[in-house]
């Protein structure tokens, strides 16, 4: 067995494929013994493997963006498509049916605190429609479970969260208003390790990588309630239920990839919203920030 210290940058449920993987054995069926790691803050995930603290990392692609677009560009590279789709949804109180971003306009808007990438999405959308970031009443520095509660008490009209918080906002009243994942592909999340590690650990990687794959195929095979008990060890504080009720959502949302093959236009969409939000100066481009060969290897 080789052995690989992989970092997660924070729990959540639309991470599932890579905790999916682990319970399965998917990796150890690889050669792989992989030990996670939680960071807990996304930017030190990368600190740790500039570092040589760890080996890979998943995370979202606007990290190896952020770094190449620096002048000099810099050692990071995406590699392995797992999340391609937005898992940020906009809820309100009630049903808003054709509900559009357009209906934002003056309304007040709790964004996500704790990341930066969804509300630089929702800017690219709301720039895609004719409106700037100003349109609604955006109101920063809450974390989702504030905002979950401020719009269930009516102090906010509209918040931006992930599951589970968008499940149990509907247990009090509220609605999704509108997911992000309707803007179509936007990478989101995939590994991501520095230029050395996939030189000297390029057999490890690619293990990685069909790993994954094989996940990949069980989960758009398997039910919701399959996929929820196969998860639940990672998620010992959400009931049963409501882990099935939110991964059932994100497969609805055809939010995780069926290959690890990474697509350009989710990549694209992504660098589009950074450089619309002001995140980045310059657009680094494709090539620059994904390693495709690696998947092309390890799937022939």
């Amino acid at each position: 067995m080789t052995a690989l210290r992989l970092q997660e940058p924070f729990r959540a449920v639309f991470y599932t494929p890579f905790y999916a993987a682990l319970a399965r054995g998917d990796f150890a069926a690889q050669g792989l013994e992989v030990e996670l790691l939680t960071v807990g803050d996304p930017d030190r995930a990368a600190q740790n493997l500039l570092a040589g603290a760890a080996d890979l990392a998943w995370s979202g692609p606007m990290r190896v963006i952020r770094e190449q677009a620096r002048e000099g560009g810099g050692p990071l590279v995406s590699f392995g498509a797992v999340v391609m789709r937005d898992p940020f949804l906009l809820l309100g109180l009630g049903a808003r049916p054709g509900f559009t971003v357009k209906d934002l306009v003056g309304m007040t808007l709790g964004v996500v605190s704790e990341v930066p990438t969804p509300w630089w999405c929702l800017q690219y959308d709301l720039a895609r429609a004719g409106l700037g970031a100003d349109a609604a009443r955006v109101v920063t520095g809450n974390d989702m479970a504030a905002n979950m509660a401020a719009v269930a008490e009516g102090k906010l009209q509209v918040a931006m969260l992930f599951e589970p918080f968008a499940s149990l906002l509907e247990d009090r009243g509220g609605a999704v208003w509108y997911a992000q994942a309707s803007r179509g592909p936007t990478s989101y999340t995939a590994f991501y390790a520095t230029r050395a590690a996939l030189r000297e650990k390029r057999e490890a990687l690619r293990g990685m990588v069909r790993g994954i794959a094989a996940t990949q195929a069980w989960l758009h095979a398997a039910t919701a309630k399959e996929i929820a008990a196969t998860v639940a060890p990672f998620f010992a504080d959400i009931a049963r239920a409501l882990l099935e009720r939110a991964i059932a959502r994100y497969k609805g949302l055809d939010l995780w990839s069926r290959t690890p093959h990474f697509p350009r236009e989710a990549f694209e969409t992504l660098q589009a919203a950074m450089l619309g939000a002001g995140a980045i100066a310059r657009a680094p481009g494709f090539d620059a920030c994904v390693d495709v060969a690696i998947v092309e290897e390890a799937l022939a």
